[in-house]
């Protein structure tokens, strides 16, 4: 099914930024096409995954609140086949599972992905097995203030969070659209345990199903994608990364690299079942050894020329995670000055940002805007 989208909100004024950045040799290129501040989506990163331990329905509520489009829930399956929200499928880092005595002889190591990983497994656990469990926050050294919420909130089922986009919606008298990612869909596929099917079938029943639904679906894999784009017609993203290769490259022995696919002639190839690609930061502005900025890339005006939009991901507000030209003061776990960072890539021209914090995206976007 070729997908010939335009990307969203494509025309435009460039924006201009607060920092200084090298000139990159595409520059006109990325004048050409530039979407207007205000048309850039906000998707909530695992929820305000910043303020609540993530992908719990406090965490999307709270991003909805701040004003995000989107929220965002990663998917994966437990035993009796159900789609919930958690980042990996290995769940100790995440939830209470590892001081549950009672599930103490479900501890297992696994091949993930090509990769040996110890832990306890959404796919051993039945739906209410794990709804037993409560969440935690993830990087408490990083946001201790989230561990107050500990042990507060179970793990979500993708119905819920739909549910929950819903009610908001209503309740705000807006739409708030749903990016979910298929999380190791090879793997899942190996176990029995697919994910396209579940998940389309769920959005079926709540009509979630035609080209302007509120939904778009992402993977780091390619070939589930092209699975789902002959199965629903809402909006596909492939996710890029600047290192490796997707995983179902690897089992088909397809030599491609992440860093190949964003050349312009593999960008038009997603273009033939995708919409959009969600990219890491690193490939719009790259940085060097010591964390500064160098010169942009030509790859938001490359994707676009593709029809596609740009997603870029993950915005958060600690230093440790902003190049060295944001960072503000010594301590890694501070705030630096994010709002100079959305300002850059807002005028390079992407169509979204994954944000941890997503009121510093909405108030840049209005600042921006305004």
């Amino acid at each position: 099914m070729r997908r010939v989208i335009s990307a969203l909100g494509l025309a435009g004024a460039l924006l201009a930024t607060a920092v200084a950045v090298p000139a990159s040799a595409h520059e006109d290129d990325r004048q050409e096409r530039v979407p207007r501040a205000d048309k850039v989506l906000v998707i909530g990163h695992r929820g305000a995954s910043g303020y609540r331990p993530e992908h719990t329905l406090e965490a999307y509520r709270l991003a909805i609140r701040m004003g995000a489009d989107y929220i965002e829930p990663d998917l994966v399956a437990t035993k009796d086949g159900v789609l919930v929200a958690r980042h990996e499928n290995e769940i100790s880092g995440t939830t209470d599972v590892a001081v549950r005595t009672e599930f103490g002889g479900r501890k297992a190591t696994k091949t993930i992905d090509g990769v040996p990983v110890t832990g306890w497994f959404t796919e051993d656990f039945t739906l209410a097995e794990l709804k037993t469990l409560r969440a935690k926050e993830r990087l408490p050294q990083v946001r201790p203030t989230n561990t107050a919420f500990d042990g507060k909130f179970q793990v979500p089922t993708l119905q819920e969070v739909v549910d929950l986009a819903r009610a908001e919606g209503r309740r705000l008298g807006r739409t708030i659209g749903i990016y979910p990612e298929t999380k190791h869909p090879t793997y899942f596929q190996s176990i029995g345990l697919p994910l396209e099917e579940p998940l389309v079938d769920l959005l079926r029943r709540n009509r979630l199903t035609g080209r302007k639904a509120p939904v778009i679906i992402q993977s780091f894999e390619t070939a589930n994608l092209r699975k789902l784009d002959k199965m629903t017609d809402v909006k596909l993203a492939q996710l890029l990364s600047d290192a490796g290769r997707p995983y179902d490259f690897t089992v088909a022995g397809d030599p491609r690299t992440y860093a190949d696919l964003t050349r312009r002639e593999n960008l038009k190839w997603i273009g033939t079942y995708a919409d959009g690609v969600g990219v890491t930061k690193n490939l719009v502005v790259p940085r060097d050894a010591a964390g500064r900025l160098l010169a942009p890339t030509a790859l938001v005006a490359d994707a676009h020329r593709a029809g596609l939009v740009v997603h870029a991901w993950t915005f958060r507000a600690e230093n440790q995670f902003l190049p060295a030209d944001f960072r503000i003061g010594s301590d890694p776990n501070a705030r630096g000055d994010i709002t100079a960072e959305y300002e850059l890539f807002y005028g390079l021209g992407v169509d979204g940002v994954f944000a941890d914090h997503p009121d510093t995206a909405v108030a840049a976007r209005s600042a921006a805007s305004g």
